[in-house]
């Protein structure tokens, strides 16, 4: 379904491989990176508003629904005791009535990246 390879050669700087992309990454110069690109968790965030975007989009469309701009923000938070939650923030420029809104807000919380984030994903470490 993705398959993504990373190229790191200097520092904390990644190169990120997907398909014909290239992307950067990198901590911020206060976690002793130099900036080159977002940070894991930026990018984590990256995916998901993006699968929440393109997913409001293709149902709006299905109902014949006008969103306009579509603007997801999303902020990482992990208190003292560790415990991590993510605020996701959903504005689009057309008008839409309280029963769209809140049809949206059903459909973003059913996104395929929110239910992976939500229930978590095995993941199989190996050495080659």
């Amino acid at each position: 379904m993705a398959t993504v390879s990373l190229h790191s050669h200097h520092h904390y700087a990644q190169q990120i491989n997907v398909r014909q992309h290239r992307l950067n990454a990198d901590e911020g110069a206060a976690m002793g990176g130099e900036d080159s690109g977002p940070n894991p968790y930026e990018l984590l965030l990256s995916g998901l508003g993006a699968c929440t975007s393109i997913t409001l989009r293709m149902y709006a469309e299905r109902k014949g629904w006008e969103l306009g701009d579509i603007d997801v923000r999303l902020d990482f938070y992990r208190d003292e005791e560790g415990s991590e939650h993510i605020d996701r923030t959903l504005v689009c420029s057309a008008p839409l009535s309280d029963e769209q809104r809140q049809r949206l807000l059903e459909i973003a919380a059913k996104t395929p990246v929110t239910k992976t984030v939500r229930q978590g994903v095995a993941i199989t470490s190996m050495w080659k």
